[in-house]
């Protein structure tokens, strides 16, 4: 089964033409079929990026995923055509009412502040606490993901002297979990932040489970169970291109950036990037789309009871 997307969402052109399954809502409408509500809160500038990413991995799986795109209510986006956020965005004030079976909370490139210093930071802990009654399950993306943790579980982020930059190898350390589900010993996973969580705080809470980790990244994904939450403090959603671009970026404005570790060829940013994430990146989403579809009520209002 495909992912319902709007036939004029630009995700819609893009993803169709790399081969993923698509259905029109006119289309959906005519199958017998409840499909999984997956919520999108895109904190990212680059909406349109972003969008593509998640609908490339949600749409992978076998079963039909209607994606819903929220935005913060009053937090207004410089980066993305106002005529497209009017068009598939709706506020999080919109939805409240609302159920779901996923929500995907996205990183932010505001890692830098203290939470409480972040202009919506209170509309999104209405957001953390709308996910106990309103959300079956919930994946917190880098800051997101540091967000979440921090407001359930007091787990702080920790500034780092350099940024973590590059590709990084992570241990596989739950073998056993639904999660990972046909991954390797290892895998490979690009790293974009200037914060870090320390492995002895998540230790510290009963009920997480740190399942990835690296030995120069640090944890990357933890299962929450009593929130019903993963958080991924690193990015398998990423292109190909992403790093290329963040570093490209940075050496045009003359900011001072390390050449992204094991991304290029031989460390060389003239040969192009190599991706060497993306099974895992595909199965760890449909690990997550096929975990909700086996637990979340068939009865939508029961999500949350």
């Amino acid at each position: 089964m495909p992912i319902k997307l709007p036939a004029d969402l630009p995700a819609y052109d893009v993803l169709q033409r790399e081969g993923v399954m698509l259905v029109s809502e006119d289309e959906a409408a005519r199958q017998d079929i409840r499909p999984l509500r997956i919520a999108l809160l895109n904190l990212m500038p680059k909406k349109i990026q972003t969008e593509n990413q998640f609908a490339r991995l949600i749409g992978a799986t076998p079963l039909q995923i209607e994606l819903s795109l929220i935005r913060m209510s009053e937090h207004q986006t410089r980066n993305t055509a106002a005529e497209h956020m009017e068009s598939f965005y709706r506020p999080f004030s919109e939805v409240k009412t609302e159920k779901f079976d996923g929500l995907i909370i996205t990183g932010a490139p505001i890692e830098h502040l203290p939470f409480q210093d972040v202009t919506y930071w209170e509309e999104l802990c209405d957001v953390f606490e709308w996910t106990q009654t309103h959300v079956h399950s919930t994946l917190g993306v880098c800051w997101g993901g540091m967000a979440m943790i921090n407001y359930f579980h007091d787990v702080k982020k920790h500034v780092l002297d350099q940024k973590l930059f590059g590709c990084f190898r992570h241990s596989n350390l739950a073998p056993s979990s639904p999660y990972l589900r046909g991954f390797s010993d290892d895998c490979v996973i690009p790293v974009s932040r200037w914060t870090e969580m320390h492995q002895a705080e998540i230790d510290a809470n009963i009920g997480l489970n740190t399942l990835l980790s690296s030995e120069g990244a640090g944890p990357c994904l933890v299962e929450d169970q009593q929130h019903r939450g993963l958080y991924i403090f690193n990015h398998f959603e990423y292109d190909s291109g992403t790093l290329k671009q963040e570093y490209d970026r940075d050496i045009a404005e003359g900011t001072t950036i390390n050449v992204p570790m094991n991304y290029y060829p031989n460390d060389d940013p003239s040969q192009p990037p190599q991706n060497r994430w993306r099974s895992h990146a595909h199965l760890l989403y449909g690990n997550w789309i096929n975990e909700i579809y086996q637990t979340t009520p068939f009865e939508s209002d029961l999500i949350g009871v």
